[in-house]
């Protein structure tokens, strides 16, 4: 899938998906981290059926995993946002609408069944409000607030293709568009784009810079105090997201937050942060049972899924996984994603001797998966 985005995609776009921080070393510790686990199999087992539904955000879903919110899917193939939110909703999942979605939150919400709402917290108030009040509007009863962007760091493959950083199309990047005729015409038939989501908000004109300017508003001020508020306004479930430490995770739960996600933005802020699964294990252990902890960041394959929810995530978020796929293929790209992920996931629970995610998540760790030493 990755393979075949970057074929059809301008570099623009495949790098802003593809790419992370500085020497992207976090990025890719993501993935390779999950080398550091092994897990266990078990035998004669039953397992000639493999039922992977298990609870999260509220309710019982068909999938262990759910849509992380990913700007921009709609600059991936026409209306791309709406498109994954389609295949969420025909897969039994959750999906995460992206503050910096190309069609309006509502919009994907209609289209995706159970939905949750990104936000990050810009220093205009009413902003935030209006935001909440279109999620409450549009049914959405899950929020995400994502904290670990109180500024953009720099990320070379985006500074190198201008993205984020110009408010209009240069010549390099029509030319860059022109030598990706499927993606262009793809697009062109859909006419102008912009960032549908806040475009209400007076932030300029077209993608470019409504994106640029929403990105400059993110409030880096953001204190404990601030998410009291937000559990004050918000009757809902609130997730924070971008949680790595175990005090901070605490303090999330003791602060009101529902559940936290385990996640270092897929290795596109701190470069040199630990790897998110590195982290998981003493998040949950700091948060109890009773707190919900999803994750995400570094996944790829359906072995991660089930290694995550070994050490004690309620359910996984793909990110890129997703994004690859609608830049390859539009919307079957994505449910192709999903199919290729459901396989594998069953068959490493078959081959675990286990045969549903209950029964994963109600092992002993230590009988199910270990990390090896060095």
């Amino acid at each position: 899938m990755r393979l075949a985005a970057q074929g059809r995609l301008p570099r623009l776009l495949f790098d802003y998906v593809d790419g992370g921080a500085h020497s992207e070393t976090t990025m890719r510790a993501n993935a390779g981290d999950f080398a550091q686990w092994r897990l266990m199999p078990r035998i004669l087992r039953n397992v000639q059926h493999i039922d992977l539904s298990t609870r999260f955000m509220g309710a019982r879903h068909r999938l262990p995993f759910w849509f992380a919110p990913v700007g921009y899917l709609g600059l991936l193939s026409p209306r791309g946002d709406i498109a994954a939110g389609r295949v969420a909703c025909e897969a039994g999942t959750v999906m995460g609408i992206s503050t910096f979605s190309i069609a309006p939150l509502e919009e994907i919400a209609g289209a995706a069944g159970q939905s949750a709402c990104q936000l990050y917290m810009v220093r205009d108030r009413a902003i935030t409000r209006d935001i909440l009040d279109r999620a409450k509007s549009a049914g959405i009863s899950d929020l995400i607030l994502t904290v670990d962007t109180p500024v953009t760091p720099l990320r070379p493959r985006d500074a190198r293709n201008g993205f984020r950083a110009v408010t209009r199309f240069g010549a390099r990047h029509v030319l860059d568009m022109v030598r990706h005729p499927r993606w262009l015409a793809d697009m062109a038939r859909n006419g102008p784009v912009e960032a549908g989501n806040i475009a209400r908000y007076d932030l300029g004109k077209g993608i470019l810079e409504q994106s640029a300017r929403l990105g400059r508003e993110i409030d880096p001020r953001l204190v404990w105090d601030d998410l009291d508020w937000l559990r004050g306004v918000w009757s809902g479930r609130i997730y924070v997201k971008g949680v790595l430490h175990p005090g901070d995770a605490r303090a999330c739960r003791d602060h009101g937050a529902d559940g936290v996600i385990v996640s270092n933005h897929g290795g596109r802020q701190l470069d040199f942060a630990p790897s998110a699964i590195s982290c998981l294990p003493v998040v949950r252990e700091a948060v109890g049972p009773d707190c919900e902890v999803l994750f995400d960041s570094g996944v790829r394959r359906g072995t991660d899924v089930v290694m995550a929810l070994a050490l004690g995530a309620d359910a996984v978020a793909l990110g890129r996984a997703c994004a690859y796929g609608l830049g390859a293929f539009g919307e079957a790209g994505v449910a192709r994603a999903v199919d290729l992920l459901r396989e594998d996931i069953a068959s490493t629970l078959a081959l675990m001797g286990l045969a549903s995610i209950d029964e994963l998540k109600a092992q002993p760790r230590d009988e199910i998966i270990a990390r090896i030493t060095p």
